[in-house]
C-alpha cells in the first residue's frame, strides 16, 4: 500500500506564448512560416509528498505555477516532464460553476455537474437536499442559472463539489470569494473534510488561512519550489521576502518587514490602570495595546497578535478580522487595546508578534515578528502545560 496520497517528482510544465498567430491558413502560406512563440516553463523540476490525511498549503505570488500545479494534480494538465502520482478518489474545487449550462435551471445543473464529477443520478438525489441547503438557494433552485449572480454559482459548485464524497481533495482560491457566511460554512466544511482523514491540497492568498488550515505549505516562486516545510516557517519565510524590510531601531526583537504605508509605532502591554507590566501574572487581567500611525488614509486595516512560546510552539493568535472587530478606517495616529480579561498563560517566556496589513491580510504594512519578550508567573495555579482552562469539576459519590 503507498505510503502517500500524492507523489510528485521532477514535475515540469511549458506553455507556449505566441507573440503573433495565424489565424487563417491564408496567413500562413503568406508569411510562409508558423507563427514565432517562446516556451514558457510554468512549473521546473518540483517534487514532494503528501501524506494520507494531511492539509497541504501552496502559496506564491500570482503567475508562480500554483493553478498550474494544481491542474497537474487534477489531471486536467499532462506534465512535459516527471511524473504525478495520485492514490485515491479526488475532487477539485478549482474552477467552481465552470460546468454549469446557463439555460438550465439550478436542479438540472445539479444533475449535470454531479455527472461530471462522477456522482450516478441516485447519488445526486441522495444529496440533493444537503447540496442546496449547503448553497442556501432554496427558492432559487429552480430559476434558471443564467439569473444567478456570481456569489450565487459559487456557492452552488462549492455545494455540489464538496458533496462528492473525495479522499483526495484539491482546492483553489474558492475562500476567497462570496460572503462571510458562505466563507464560514467552507472553513467547516473543510475542517469536517480534516476529521475524517481526508488529504486536501489548498492554494490560497490568505496567509492566516493557510497557517489555520494546513500543516505544511510550500512556496512557489516562477515556477520553482522557493520552501517547503511547516505551514507557518514556510508562511514566515515568504513574509520576510516578499515585502520591503521595515529599518529596526537599536534594542528591539525579532525581524520586520512591511510596505511602510503604516507603521506600528509602540507596542505596550499594560495593567488595569495603564501602567507597563514587566512581568505578568496567571490569571490576572492584562492589556495589549498597538499603536500605530497611517501616513494616509486607509480602509479596513488588520491588527493581529500571536503569543508563541520560547521553546517554539504557537500559542494563540488571532487579529481585529476574525475577532469581528472591523476598522472602518485609519488615518494618522491611533491604536488598539487587546483587553484579556483573565491571562490563561502559565509560567513561562513567550514572545508577542503584532503586525498590521490590508485588510485582505495579504499586504503587510509593518508586521512585527517576536516583538517583545515577557516572562509569566503562576500564583495559586498548580495546572501544567502552556495554558490554564477555566473549568467545573462535579465529583459525584455512587
Amino acid at each position: 500500500m503507498p505510503s502517500n496520497a500524492i507523489e510528485i517528482h521532477n514535475l515540469w510544465k511549458t506553455f507556449r506564448l505566441y507573440h503573433e498567430k495565424n489565424q487563417y491558413l491564408k496567413a500562413a502560406v503568406l508569411r510562409g512560416r508558423r507563427a514565432r512563440y517562446e516556451e514558457f516553463w510554468a512549473l521546473k523540476d518540483v517534487s514532494f509528498d503528501v501524506p494520507f490525511g494531511s492539509t497541504l498549503g501552496i502559496i506564491g505570488s500570482n503567475g508562480s505555477g500554483k493553478s498550474t500545479l494544481l491542474k497537474c494534480l487534477a489531471g486536467i494538465l499532462s506534465p512535459d516532464k516527471g511524473s504525478v502520482e495520485i492514490n485515491g478518489r479526488i475532487s477539485a474545487l478549482l474552477e467552481l460553476g465552470a460546468g454549469f449550462h446557463l439555460d438550465l435551471s439550478g436542479r438540472e445543473n445539479v444533475y449535470l455537474n454531479g455527472a461530471i464529477l462522477g456522482l450516478s443520478k441516485r447519488e445526486v438525489t441522495e444529496k440533493f437536499d444537503d447540496i442546496v441547503e449547503f448553497a442556501g438557494l432554496g427558492k432559487f433552485i429552480d430559476t434558471p442559472v443564467k439569473n444567478y449572480s456570481s456569489g450565487m454559482i459559487i456557492r452552488l459548485g462549492f455545494a455540489v463539489a464538496a458533496n462528492v464524497d473525495p479522499e483526495i481533495l484539491l482546492i483553489d482560491e474558492v475562500l476567497s470569494v462570496g460572503d462571510q457566511s458562505f466563507q464560514l460554512r467552507c472553513i467547516e466544511r473543510i475542517e469536517k473534510f480534516r476529521q475524517e482523514g481526508k488529504t486536501m491540497v489548498f492554494v490560497s492568498h490568505s496567509l492566516a488561512q493557510v497557517q489555520q488550515l494546513c500543516e505544511n505549505a510550500i512556496w512557489l516562486e516562477k515556477g520553482v519550489v522557493r520552501g517547503q516545510g511547516r505551514a507557518m516557517d514556510v508562511v514566515m519565510d515568504y513574509s520576510g521576502e516578499s515585502h520591503q524590510a521595515v529599518e529596526k531601531k537599536e534594542g528591539e526583537l525579532g525581524e520586520r518587514w512591511g510596505s511602510g504605508q503604516a507603521t506600528i509605532t509602540k507596542v505596550e502591554i499594560l495593567d488595569d490602570n495603564g501602567n507597563p507590566l514587566k512581568l505578568l501574572l496567571t490569571g490576572k487581567s492584562t492589556t495589549i495595546r498597538v499603536s500605530f500611525d497611517s501616513h494616509l488614509p486607509i480602509k479596513q486595516p488588520v491588527v493581529g497578535i500571536r503569543f508563541t512560546h520560547l521553546l517554539g510552539p504557537v500559542i494563540w493568535g488571532t487579529n481585529t478580522r476574525r475577532r469581528g472587530e472591523f476598522i472602518e478606517s485609519i488615518s494618522g495616529p491611533g491604536h488598539v487595546d487587546i483587553n484579556i480579561p483573565e491571562l490563561p498563560l502559565l509560567e513561562g517566556t513567550y514572545d508577542l508578534t503584532v503586525a498590521l496589513s490590508d485588510h485582505t491580510e495579504l499586504l503587510a504594512f509593518d508586521h512585527w515578528e517576536r516583538r517583545i519578550r515577557f516572562d509569566v508567573h503562576q500564583h495559586d495555579v498548580f495546572d501544567e502545560g502552556f495554558v490554564t482552562i477555566n473549568s467545573k469539576w462535579d465529583v459525584s459519590k455512587s
